[in-house]
């Protein structure tokens, strides 16, 4: 049984949490949750007497601690990450120290921002005809990027994007993105998809910074940009009469 339980635990609304998810906090006696993006409704699920620290307040030595700690009392820990842990989660760097240490984990999956966005918009990210790619990325800040993953060079790929960490430089954002999308593609901010204080701008690279600044959003947003937000696209060959695949002949 692993030790130290890393748990996606959604983008906001305490329910968009897997069942799994739930059933490792409330056999945590320690949880160590990111504060800062976690909705502390998630800490319902603890049981009594769980010790509960915010990472937001800590180092990633203090949090290595904690676990190492806990572990060797032969306690259960549960590290809670908004969404999905392995993106933009900085979990990797606490899984080597775990290896390191020989503590046992194991990692569960949440629900990403990025998928609770789409569902907020009621769209599709790969629309037939529009596109069949997801980038997700960000934009460089005290993180680095590769120059081959500057938004600029990722948008002349026309792709669907997300854009994590990135709304509080949201005309710097537009600008680089200019580089390879049309000026009219259309964008929409997403601000805390899923909780109850969710807001959604809808603009195109001309002008959602103008919106988003007169909104006041410069943190815990998603940008999207791409075709998928406007209204034309292709019928999809799965469900297409004319189309047959292994499960379904052809229509005579």
């Amino acid at each position: 049984m692993a030790q130290v339980t890393f748990v996606g635990a959604g983008p906001g609304d305490p329910e968009l949490i897997t069942l799994k998810g739930v059933k490792a906090i409330q056999a945590a006696d320690v949880i160590i949750y990111a504060g800062s993006l976690v909705n502390p409704e998630i800490l319902t699920y603890a049981q009594e007497g769980a010790k509960i620290y915010n990472s937001a307040e800590m180092t990633l030595e203090q949090v290595a601690e904690v676990m190492e700690q806990t572990a060797a009392r032969g306690e259960k820990v549960a590290r809670v990450h908004t969404g999905d842990p392995s993106i933009f989660g900085a979990i990797q760097e606490q899984m080597d120290i775990l290896e390191r240490k020989n503590i046992s984990y194991t990692v569960i999956p949440g629900v990403s921002s990025v998928l609770a966005a789409a569902a907020s918009l009621r769209r599709e990210y790969t629309l037939p005809g529009v596109s069949q790619t997801v980038i997700l990325t960000r934009m460089e800040g005290r993180t680095p990027v590769p120059a081959g993953e500057r938004l600029g060079e990722l948008a002349k790929h026309g792709a669907t994007m997300g854009i994590f960490l990135s709304v509080q430089d949201i005309a710097k954002v537009m600008a680089e993105l200019g580089q390879g999308y049309p000026l009219q593609t259309p964008v929409a901010v997403v601000y805390k998809a899923s909780w109850p204080e969710e807001k959604i701008l809808q603009g195109t690279l001309a002008d959602i910074a103008d919106k988003v600044k007169r909104e006041g959003i410069s943190k815990t947003a998603l940008i999207l940009v791409g075709g998928f937000l406007g209204s034309e696209y292709e019928r999809s060959r799965l469900y297409d009469p004319e189309f047959s695949h292994e499960y379904r002949e052809k229509a005579q």
